[in-house]
This record gives C-alpha cells, sequence and structure tokens, in this order.
C-alpha cells in the first residue's frame, strides 16, 4: 500500500512475516505533517496486523535517513494551535512505536537531523551504515527538541543528549551515536546494512510474538504517561516556533535552501 503525500509518499509492504514502512520526501526526506500522520497510522496497522511479526523502518534516497520538521509547514504555522498541531505528528510516532507489541527496526542508510533522530531513538533497535552522523538542529531554529527529546535521552542518557541539544550546529560521528547506543549496529556499507536487516528481521520472524510482546513493554517501562506528556511538550514548540528568533532563523534557512538549487541546508 502507497499513500503519496506532497510530492512523497509513505509505503508499507508486507513479506514473510515483515512489514517494512518506507517513506520519502525529496527535500531531504523530510517530515510535513501527512507523512508524521501516515508513518503513525501504518504503525499502528501492522502493530495490530497478524501477519506482521516485526516491522522496518526505513527511507528512499541514497542520502538523508531523514532531515527532520518540514521547513515549509513550520514557516506556515500562524497560532500556537497550529505549532502544537505539526508537533503532534512526532509525539504520535512516538507513541505508536511506543505501544506497537512489534520489535520496530530502523535501517539507517544516511545521516539524520532533528526528528529523524527522534525518529531513529524511537525504533527499538537502530542498524545503520558508515557516514549516518547525527545532528540535533532545533535549538538553532529557536525551539529545542522537546518532543523527540524524552525519547533521545531514553536511548542516549542525559549527559550526550545535552550535547547533542546544545550543540545544535554541529555534527555528531556515526560512531559517536553507536557507542552511545543510538545505533545498535554500525555497517561499512549498504550491502552489509541490507543484510544485517535481512537476518535480524527474518530472525524476528520466528520469535513468540507473547515474549516478544512482553519485551516491549519492559523496554518501555515508566512511560505509560507519554500519551499526555509528549503532547505537552508539542505546546511547547508550538508556542515557540512563533517567535520572531524562529521565523528569522526559518527564513534565513529556507533562502540558502533556493540558493543550492532547492537541495536542503542540512545536506551541505
Amino acid at each position: 500500500m502507497i499513500h503519496e503525500i506532497q510530492e512523497g509518499y509513505v509505503k508499507t509492504e508486507t513479506h514473510q512475516g515483515v512489514t517494512t514502512i518506507e517513506f520519502f520526501h525529496p527535500r531531504g526526506n523530510s517530515l510535513p505533517y501527512k507523512i508524521l500522520d501516515e508513518l503513525a497510522k501504518s504503525i499502528h496497522i501492522a502493530g495490530h496486523d497478524d501477519d506482521c511479526k516485526v516491522i522496518v523502518i526505513r527511507s528512499a534516497g541514497s542520502n538523508l535517513f531523514c532531515s527532520g520538521a518540514s521547513f515549509d509547514e513550520l514557516a506556515a504555522i500562524k497560532t500556537e494551535a497550529e505549532g502544537a498541531h505539526f508537533f503532534s505528528g512526532f509525539a504520535n510516532i512516538i507513541n505508536a512505536m511506543r505501544k506497537c507489541p512489534k520489535i520496530v527496526i530502523a535501517r539507517v542508510h544516511g545521516k539524520c537531523i532533528g526528528g529523524g533522530v527522534g525518529l531513529v531513538a524511537a525504533c527499538d533497535y537502530a542498524i545503520a551504515v558508515s557516514g549516518a552522523d547525527v545532528k540535533l538542529s532545533e535549538l538553532a531554529i529557536g525551539i529545542g527538541p522537546f518532543v523527540v527529546g524524552p525519547v533521545i535521552e531514553r536511548k542516549i542518557n542525559i549527559s550526550a543528549f545535552s550535547q547533542l541539544a546544545i550543540d545544535a550546529i554541529s555534527w555528531r560521528s556515526c560512531d559517536w551515536a553507536k557507542r552511545r547506543n543510538l545505533y545498535a549496529e554500525l555497517h561499512p556499507d549498504i550491502a552489509s546494512l541490507d543484510e544485517a536487516v535481512l537476518k535480524l528481521s527474518t530472525f524476528l520472524t520466528h520469535a513468540n510474538p507473547e515474549a516478544v510482546a512482553v519485551l516491549k513493554k519492559d523496554f518501555w517501562k515508566g512511560t505509560d504517561h507519554w500519551d499526555e506528556f509528549l503532547h505537552e511538550r508539542a505546546a511547547i514548540s508550538g508556542r515557540l516556533i512563533l517567535s520572531e528568533f524562529s521565523k528569522s532563523a526559518i527564513e534565513q534557512f529556507k533562502q540558502k535552501m533556493a540558493a543550492k538549487d532547492k537541495q536542503p541546508l542540512i545536506d551541505k
């Protein structure tokens, strides 16, 4: 099944117990709200599909895994309610993965920025390729990683998270991300990345579904309040994105993107 969205899409396919959810957007695999919404819905549906034993999240293209929030949609936000609604898209994805009774594997074939780092952190197991560096750029545009922050902190600890959040203009290497447990595995090329994803996902199709479901609950222990908590955090970002600082920063980013043949600045 494929849902085309604003030049991008979310595509879901299930083969031999493995459900692959692939997303794409021409602006660096950025995430407009409709893609966020379709991803959350697809994860929820797969989690309740008896034919699905394990979920693999991947993106298309050959460069960025995900560049985070759509700058076009950020620039279009006019009210706090609109802002909270947009950022709730990230909350919905995290909560969908949190409550999904299946293991969710991230196939990370390129760099991750902002909300893309949160997407990876919310997966149960992330397998990445060399060069899949990470950056949390939110502070550079006047907000902060308030929605994705809790799930990143949970995965890599408060010290490593604070480094990412504070130094919003610098990349952290894929090796750094592996040492901090954002990535469970790091592979030298795409071929070995895909081999590792296939090996693990195939094994999990034969695992006891009841045992997996109990493990998932254990993994996410202490997060039962996140349905409300993450939406409260979305409201914070929704308010801050309306500041003059944020509006000016986003406009500067968009101008630079346009000057570089409309390629995402964060991909440079």
